[in-house]
């Protein structure tokens, strides 16, 4: 490792195993290192850089608000707020908006909000609440939220953890209407689950999933953290099957990659349980965030960056799905939101993106032993050519490798 790394590790919790690089320089959808190497970023910062590196933009509204205000905290009103606010309502078709710094951040006020809603509103007896969400999932890693992850390591040495939770396979609506009793206040769900494996659900299961939810007076929340915001080919991932959730989660990309930005929309009766001092944060839609989030949304429509994902990223499935190599098992995605199965008894999808990373192309492996691919959405296709003919590579490369052992 070179010192920079050997600093960072010496120093550093051991909470992540970082590939063998020291990122320097990052400008579009290529990053550098510090020897000067450049690579293309088929990662995107797990779909916060979707606007690529460093996008000028978006670090003109950074620089311009930090130079004239930067934080006051939420006891005063600013002005960058409430048109940040409002932009976001008004594109996703939503009420009001609570922002938040991380995604976890959002999940937790998405959860805070479905249980007073279960109570105030809906008439569940006091503490009695259940909340309902789908196996593989990743909604953060609090204490609340990795309490209902079915990732064994997640959850190891961490407990005990909060009750009024439970877990149903992912894809299948009618293990949900099974499991939901008077006293569920809620469904959480990835549309696309991102680090479960890029695990696209069979068709119309959200759709179904909705219907089921309305009928038990059920509220819908939808984590769209990694799958929202474009990267999909759509505004919002649940846009495919028409579906309007009651709240939905926004992150990652709303910062535009430099700096954390969440929001926690819902229609108005969801969003009115809370009253002055329920729920806040330091933080949250400080003027420096709302001003790069505004930036975000602007420069998403402006530059019709939706649009191109759809396009780029039926090019990058393609592409990914005429690969013939018998390493591969499955491949999954929709837009520019990609996962390429290995068969666990033929290759190990870690030593692939290592060999990747020689190959000038920086990703990382996720669940299933799945190689994830979700580079920036300014991406053209001869960008993602080049890319996918070094996987092409280096899964042939991996796969005379296993045959010679």
């Amino acid at each position: 490792m070179s010192d920079l790394a050997n600093l960072e590790a010496r120093y550093g919790a051991e909470n992540y195993a970082p590939l063998p690089v020291t990122i320097v320089r990052g400008e579009g959808i290529y990053l550098w290192d510090e020897a000067g190497r450049r690579y293309v970023d088929m990662m995107g910062a797990y779909s916060a850089v979707s606007f690529g590196h460093c996008h000028p933009r978006l670090v003109k509204a950074l620089i311009e608000q930090a130079q004239r205000l930067d934080t006051i905290s939420r006891a005063y009103f600013s002005d960058r707020l409430g048109p940040f606010l409002a932009k976001a309502c008004a594109l996703t078709g939503f009420d009001a908006a609570l922002p938040m710094n991380s995604g976890a951040e959002a999940v937790e006020t998405a959860l805070k909000a479905a249980r007073k809603w279960a109570y105030k509103v809906k008439g569940v007896p006091s503490d009695r609440a259940e909340i309902i969400a789908a196996d593989g999932n990743f909604h953060g890693r609090t204490i609340s939220i990795v309490g209902f992850s079915s990732v064994a390591q997640y959850r190891d040495g961490f407990g005990p953890f909060p009750l009024g939770f439970k877990l149903v396979p992912f894809g299948d609506a009618s293990a949900l209407a099974a499991a939901i009793t008077p006293n569920t206040a809620a469904f959480l769900v990835e549309p696309i689950q991102g680090e479960g494996g890029i695990n696209v659900p069979p068709p119309v299961y959200l759709a179904e999933v909705a219907r089921i939810c309305r009928a038990n007076n059920v509220l819908l929340l939808c984590d769209e953290i990694q799958s929202g915001l474009g990267r999909t080919g759509r505004l919002l991932a649940c846009q495919h099957e028409g579906v309007v959730p009651d709240g939905l989660m926004l992150g990652k990309a709303l910062g535009g990659g430099l700096l954390p930005v969440s929001l926690f929309l819902a229609r108005r009766e969801l969003m009115q349980v809370f009253t002055p001092g329920d729920h806040g944060s330091t933080f949250g839609g400080n003027p420096i965030a709302a001003a790069v989030g505004l930036a975000a949304l602007d420069t998403l429509i402006d530059e019709r960056l939706v649009e191109h994902a759809a396009t780029v990223g039926a090019h990058l499935l393609g592409r990914l799905s005429s690969i013939k190599n018998p390493i591969i098992r499955e491949v999954r995605g929709c837009g520019l939101f990609a996962g390429v199965e290995l068969h666990r008894n033929r290759a190990n999808a870690d030593t692939v993106v290592r060999r990747l990373l020689q190959a000038g192309v920086l990703t990382k492996d996720t669940h299933r032993n799945t190689i994830r691919f979700a580079p920036p959405l300014i991406i053209d296709e001869s960008q993602i050519d080049w890319a996918v003919n070094r996987l092409t590579e280096v899964l042939e490369e991996t796969a005379a490798s296993t045959v010679q052992a």
